[in-house]
């Protein structure tokens, strides 16, 4: 969150989603906050003795100060790292999950501002550098993400408007964005209830449901063909 500072500087935590090298010395970062996306310049952060370089990590969530001046780039002043998911680094799937998720943020913050996508980074980050499911863990992100962006899947009414039923199994019409009828279908309540239930909760609720790799995976195979990033 913001913290109280001069009118012309912004102290705030936030998640370091890109770094761009710039000149001989310096980086443009983009970085999500709880009040949306801001990018700033690190000045000498690329110098071998710069004090700002250990506080703009990616896959850590640091505490910056950034000076607004008159043109578009701010100017960090200050950075301390405040927690570092160092495990997501020692596995290069996890990896390259987490990395997914920056560049997804980063894109999606540029159209719409929400308080949410900070969370939503922040969740997913705790849970890959926990070790939990990946498959559960993306899909928990993809959906939130579409959710935070406006585009929810109906998970309440089928193709033709009726009420999806206990007992009855379903397929995904990508064209229509809908669940259809189908007796060889996918996914049924079981499905449709962890579903219901990653758009509503919190991942550290999410990770305490007792559910199958099969369920899992047809879960996120969902959120993939869904996914609007």
């Amino acid at each position: 969150m913001s913290r109280n500072t001069p009118n012309n500087y912004l102290r705030t935590f936030g998640y370091v989603l890109k770094r761009t090298n710039y000149g001989e010395s310096d980086r443009i970062l983009n970085i999500i906050t709880p009040s949306g996306k801001v990018s700033a310049i690190a000045k000498g952060v690329r110098r071998e003795k710069s004090k700002l370089a250990g506080g703009i990590e990616v896959f850590s969530l640091i505490d910056v100060t950034i000076h607004k001046g008159k043109g578009e780039l701010g100017i960090i002043t200050s950075a301390k790292m405040i927690r570092f998911y160092g495990e997501i680094l020692k596995d290069l799937n996890t990896m390259e999950i987490a990395s997914g998720f920056l560049k997804k943020i980063n894109i999606a913050a540029e159209s719409s501002e929400t308080e949410e996508y900070f969370d939503i980074l922040g969740q997913s980050l705790i849970a890959l550098n926990a070790g939990d499911n990946s498959k559960l863990v993306e899909a928990w992100f993809l959906l939130n993400l579409n959710r935070a962006m406006g585009e929810e899947i109906n998970l309440y009414r089928d193709i033709e408007d009726n009420k999806l039923e206990i007992g009855t199994r379903y397929s995904w019409d990508q064209m229509s964005a809908c669940f259809k009828r189908d007796e060889n279908g996918e996914f049924g309540e079981d499905e449709i209830k962890v579903l219901r239930l990653i758009i509503t909760n919190g991942f550290n609720i999410i990770r305490k449901i007792k559910m199958n790799e099969e369920i899992i995976s047809r879960v996120f195979e969902l959120a993939r063909v869904t996914s609007k990033m």
